[in-house]
């Protein structure tokens, strides 16, 4: 029948054969868009006696909610934290660049700063919806400057600040202005935080903790004043303790006022948290896990080394240090990459990796009626994934924005053709070869079509199970016994769990595939030189 347009004049579009994430289940329904938001068809057939207008075969696709990403420090070779004069170009940039990871919405976060560079940053950072152009910015995560000395981590020193009489007045003259603010990481321990935490929730504005020494005392009363959210669990904070769980014992605090849930966010990326250390906190408190990227600007870069804020970084295979020292700063992760390690890591449900993306930092926000769900009338910021999760298509008020090109190789492993076991470590290491082999081997004029087949530039250092050896693991999946003898022969190459680093790995994966036994026999100096000119 035709569409009924006495309602609108919009053109209906029915996504057909696909399982869409509702209720917190995998449905197999049809997904109706009008207008950039979510039809209730019931009403459309019913009180409309409307219909379609398009339909899209989804072939049998996964479509859940875009993805929410409220801890991202930049990307591609943008610094949000760095006050420049073409900032606005460099956040469009990085807001269209992580369509492709399945972000629709995202909040550009400052590490610790002089006051200066907020002055001049914060002007610039406006709430706007996501489109063609890029990922909707929700606005401004700022991290620090009010954090404690202990627990800096990746935050330099000079620049930390203390609340002083007058808390709230001092905040608001370091940061010069709150309009564009969504969230404030501070340390609640500090002397007159709570009034400054009263003060941001009155405001609209979401106050996490973390980057704290603080006991868990401390950190329950920050919640009853309003606090809502943990910034990287387990990072920069005390370690937990039987006798003093600190903002860990959050997570099952029996002290939260009632109807106030504690979300807490965790950079999945296999580098931040032991994948046991994920499971203790999914498995203590699953709704209130929020995955988060805290990505630098060298997401999406080669090794090297990149700003964070004021700080100098240095990124060494998927680890990210403060030049010269082993102190953490950062990832280099996606989000789409997060979520498949959670969900692996963890053993959870697709529809709860999913959600720890999409609904939780929705819910967190206080924006779930629009964002984080395909509820009826919500915004139809949605992704369209294979059931290995990788995102095939990413769509913004019903509007297809990024999707992979047919033509183009496709991002997912091709398990089946090469055979890898269905380990984390098989699986994280071929993305990151597979990256690296494009991008090296295109320099080398030696990139074959296999090594078309990978892009994602992420872990190659997770455990394998403690009876397979990195050695074993490329012996049995490439068959190249030489392998053997270049492992054994240079200890250099090795890890401190024994295992190969992730350059060493990767040469000796580009010259098996490039069938080479001369390249295996040879040094592994000789064969970087070879390799990589």
């Amino acid at each position: 029948m035709p569409s009924n347009k006495s309602v609108s004049d919009a053109p209906i579009v029915q996504f057909t054969n696909c399982r869409i994430l509702r209720d917190h289940q995998l449905q197999r329904e049809d997904l109706w868009v009008r207008e950039g938001k979510i039809l209730n068809p019931e009403k459309l057939f019913f009180d409309e006696k409307g219909s379609a207008d398009v339909q899209l075969d989804c072939k049998d696709s996964i479509i859940a909610p875009g993805f929410i990403d409220v801890q991202i420090n930049g990307g591609f070779g943008v610094d949000f934290s760095l006050a420049t004069d073409d900032f606005k170009s460099g956040i469009d940039l990085v807001s269209q660049k992580i369509l492709s990871h399945g972000v629709t919405s995202f909040c550009p976060t400052l590490v610790t700063s002089p006051p200066s560079v907020y002055h001049q940053v914060l002007p610039q950072i406006s709430v706007r919806n996501g489109g063609a152009h890029g990922a909707g910015i929700l606005g401004a995560h700022l991290e620090g400057p009010f954090i404690s000395k202990e627990k800096k981590g990746a935050h330099p020193e000079h620049c930390l600040r203390t609340f002083e009489a007058g808390a709230f007045q001092d905040l608001l003259a370091t940061y010069g202005s709150l309009d564009c603010v969504q969230i404030v990481t501070l340390a609640p321990e500090m002397r007159r935080s709570s009034e400054v935490i009263q003060e941001l929730t009155k405001r609209g504005i979401c106050v996490s903790l973390g980057h704290s020494v603080a006991n868990l005392s401390q950190a329950e009363e920050a919640v009853q004043h309003g606090a809502t959210f943990i910034t990287h669990l387990f990072n920069a904070m005390l370690p937990f303790h039987h006798r003093d769980p600190g903002i860990v014992g959050l997570l099952t605090s029996d002290k939260i006022p009632a109807g106030r849930r504690v979300f807490y966010g965790m950079i999945s990326d296999g580098i931040h948290t032991n994948p046991a250390a994920l499971r203790i906190a999914h498995r203590a408190h699953p709704k209130g896990l929020v995955l988060v990227t805290d990505a630098i600007a060298g997401m999406g870069l080669a090794p090297g080394r990149h700003t964070l804020g004021q700080q100098v970084v240095e990124i060494d295979g998927l680890n990210t240090y403060i030049a010269g020292t082993k102190t953490l700063s950062g990832s280099v992760a996606t989000m789409d990459t997060c979520v498949r390690h959670f969900q692996e890591a963890t053993g959870c449900s697709v529809e709860t990796a999913l959600e720890a993306a999409s609904l939780h930092p929705a819910q967190l926000l206080g924006i779930e009626h629009k964002k984080g769900t395909l509820n009826y009338d919500s915004d139809a910021d949605f992704l369209m994934l294979n059931d290995n999760l990788y995102v095939q298509a990413t769509y913004i008020a019903g509007e297809e924005v990024w999707r992979q090109d047919a033509s183009a190789p496709s991002k997912e492993p091709h398990t089946k053709e090469l055979h890898f076991p269905a380990s984390s470590y098989s699986h994280a290491c071929h993305e990151f070869v597979g990256a690296q082999l494009v991008a090296w081997g295109e320099k080398a004029a030696l990139a074959g079509k296999e090594c078309q087949s990978w892009s994602d530039l992420w872990d190659c250092t997770a455990v394998l199970p403690p009876d397979r050896c990195s050695c074993c693991h490329l012996t049995a999946v490439w068959n190249c016994p030489s392998l053997c003898t270049v492992y054994t022969a240079h200890t250099n190459l090795l890890c401190t769990q024994g295992r190969l680093k992730p350059f060493p790995f990767l040469c000796l994966l580009f010259a098996s595939l490039l069938g080479s036994h001369d390249l295996l026999d040879i040094s592994f100096h000789q064969l970087s030189s070879q390799l990589f000119p």
